[in-house]
This record gives structure tokens, C-alpha cells and sequence, in this order.
């Protein structure tokens, strides 16, 4: 009885022992996850960079006072509009009128005095240098009237082109000295609006624009409203900023309604085409220290980690410069659940869906 228990643990060790050794030469196959993967696709597309910009006036200067005096009159009120050539102001013109009319006097008498310094060359009785000192005192007697009218014109200051006239800076009355500030006069019915550019998108600008070449451009407002008529890059400064390392563009806006004053703030917005842009979804992308990665999956469904390289940024959208050809299959769900080498299910997303879903999403 004893040999014959002895047998049955032995049989029954070997039973174990081959279902053991059954197992492990069948495993059952983890279950695999199940994510989402779309492919990079090439398409025309457009990027908009926005730049802080000053608006300024197309003319504003400062109305000086040209003549010394007392203020006799305004002509205009603050914020009124102007024609070429209207009256402003005007300062005591009393003194300047009687220096017009002393130098109307000397001239008179030096004028005189030639006449008969010629009547008397013409009979041999004075010199010719006598004659010759008449016409120069005349000639001095001409220029000292002409800077007394000269004078008495600048004691009226008008406007020298259509414009809206800033704030008053003196009184009925005022005593003004030569040089002091009245008001100042902007011409608004043009724009100019400056930003500044970096070097990189200075650089950008100038390999896809040729000299010259008119580039439009739109104003956002301060009210992040989109102003009515489109501008156009005018000007690029000669010089960066070594302090910003920023270059100062100049784009030209009509302003045929005066809505856009000098001195106001707001954004230019440039947009560049970008032809057969190669795009995936921002959220394929995960980075490790300053660089930028995808999952690649293969058609067994193994993932791979690639390094890529981005251009621009639009919307949930990169811009892949580098490391990635049209039709690959990325990774766009779940990407902190695999690591290199996994294999998953792929739930194929088609990618014009996916981009399409994104446009639809709120900017960021």
C-alpha cells in the first residue's frame, strides 16, 4: 500500500510538472492598448504673425511760434479740422508793421538817392564807385524791407497742411517767445504703423519677399477689432537693435474715415503661404529637454520614438521641418502610456478628419 501511494505522487509531480512546462512554452499574449494614430499630411497653408505696433500720423508737427509778441488771436479750437493755408494764430503784428514801413522808407530814399548818383555818372561828375556804392545801399535797403515782411508774415502762423489741430498750449494774450510750443497739427488721412521684427523672421521675410515687393498686412485694433482698409509694408530700417535684436518695420494704412489718431497702439497681423506644409497635430508631440518627439508606429503596430524638428507654430498644429515624411503613422492618443518598443492596436484616425476636428477648437 505504501509503494503503491509513492507511485501516484510521483505520477502526479510529473502531471505538474509537464503542465508547467506546457504553459510556459505557450504564453498568453498581453492584451495590446488600443490607441488613436493619424499620418502627417502635406497641404497649402497660411501662418499670421502678430506684432505690438505705434501708430503714427503720415505728417504731425509741432506749431511753433516763429516771431516774438503778444498773442493777439486763436483761429481754431482743439481737435478741429484745418485746411492748407487757414489761419491759426496770430501775434501783435503793430511792430512788425512799423518795421515794414520804416524799411518801405529807406528803400524809397536809397532808391532816390541812386537816381540821382546816375544822373550825375551820366553827366561825368561823380564816379563810377559812387554810382556802384548807390546801388548797393539799395540793394541793402531791399533786403532789410523783404526780412520786415518776412517778419511781420511770420507773426500770422498758418496751417501748412490739412490736419486736426492737438491741444492749445497757450492763451489769448499769452507773451511768446521765439520758438515756443502753440499746438501740434496731424495729418491722419494716411498712417504709418511701425513694429519690430526679429532677425530670424526678418530673415524669413526677406528669402519669400523681393525688394519692393508690396506685402499686405492687417491692423488688429485695441478693441481686437480688425480696422476696415488693409495696409502694406512700406519700409524696412537700415539698422537692428542690438539691445532688442529687433529690426523696425513701417507698413501704410489709408485712413479715409480719420478713425485711426497718432499716438494710438495696437497689432499688425502678417500672414506668409506656406505651400505643401508638411503638418501633425500639436498634441503628437512630446518633448525631453529642448527637443521635440514623435511616436512613429510601424505597420506591425510597434512605436517608435523619432526625433523631429518644428518650424512654425499655428493652432493645435505644428509645422515639421525635419524628421518625418508625408504618410507616416503618428502616435496622437495616449502617448504617456507607451514607451519605445511597445507595441499597440492602432485606431486609425483619417487625417483629414483629425485636422479638420482641430480647426475647429478655440486658439489657444
Amino acid at each position: 500500500m505504501k509503494a503503491l501511494t509513492q507511485g501516484w505522487f510521483v505520477v502526479a509531480l510529473l502531471s505538474v510538472g509537464a503542465a508547467s512546462g506546457c504553459h510556459k512554452q505557450h504564453p498568453h499574449a498581453e492584451a495590446r492598448l488600443r490607441l488613436e494614430v493619424t499620418t502627417a499630411i502635406r497641404k497649402d497653408t497660411e501662418i499670421t504673425h502678430d506684432y505690438v505696433c505705434q501708430i503714427r500720423a503720415f505728417q504731425h508737427i509741432e506749431v511753433r511760434a516763429l516771431e516774438r509778441g503778444y498773442l493777439r488771436d486763436i483761429y481754431i479750437d482743439e481737435g478741429q479740422t484745418v485746411r492748407r493755408g487757414q489761419s491759426l494764430f496770430q501775434i501783435t503784428p503793430v511792430l512788425y508793421q512799423a518795421e515794414v514801413a520804416r524799411a518801405d522808407a529807406e528803400v524809397e530814399f536809397a532808391g532816390v538817392e541812386y537816381q540821382n548818383t546816375r544822373m550825375l555818372r551820366e553827366g561825368n561828375v561823380v564816379s563810377p564807385n559812387q554810382l556802384a556804392l548807390a546801388q548797393a545801399t539799395l540793394n541793402r535797403a531791399s533786403a532789410q524791407r523783404a526780412l520786415a515782411r518776412a517778419h511781420l508774415r511770420f507773426s500770422r502762423l498758418d496751417a501748412p497742411f490739412d490736419g486736426i489741430v492737438g491741444r492749445l498750449m497757450v492763451r489769448r494774450g499769452s507773451l511768446l517767445g521765439e520758438g515756443d510750443l502753440l499746438t501740434v497739427l496731424a495729418d491722419n488721412s494716411q498712417m504709418w504703423v511701425y513694429f519690430n521684427v526679429s532677425e530670424r523672421e526678418y530673415l524669413a521675410f526677406r528669402r519669400s519677399h523681393a525688394p519692393g515687393e508690396p506685402v499686405p498686412v492687417r491692423l488688429r485694433m485695441a478693441n481686437n477689432e480688425i480696422f476696415d482698409h488693409p495696409g502694406t509694408i512700406q519700409t524696412i530700417e537700415a539698422d537692428f537693435n542690438n539691445e532688442t535684436g529687433t529690426i523696425a518695420f513701417r507698413a501704410g494704412f489709408p485712413n479715409p474715415d480719420r478713425l485711426l489718431r497718432h499716438g494710438e497702439t495696437g497689432e499688425i497681423l502678417m500672414t506668409t503661404a506656406l505651400p505643401g506644409a508638411l503638418l501633425i497635430p500639436q498634441k503628437a508631440v512630446f518633448r525631453v529637454l529642448d527637443k521635440a518627439f514623435v511616436f512613429v508606429v510601424d505597420a506591425s503596430g510597434v512605436v517608435r520614438a523619432r526625433e523631429i524638428t518644428l518650424g512654425e507654430e499655428l493652432p493645435h498644429q505644428y509645422i515639421v521641418s525635419n524628421g518625418l515624411r508625408e504618410g507616416e503613422r503618428i502616435l496622437i492618443d495616449g502617448l504617456r502610456r507607451v514607451r519605445d518598443g511597445d507595441t499597440i492596436t492602432p485606431n486609425m484616425r483619417d487625417a483629414e478628419q483629425v485636422f479638420t476636428e482641430l480647426s475647429r477648437l478655440p486658439a489657444e
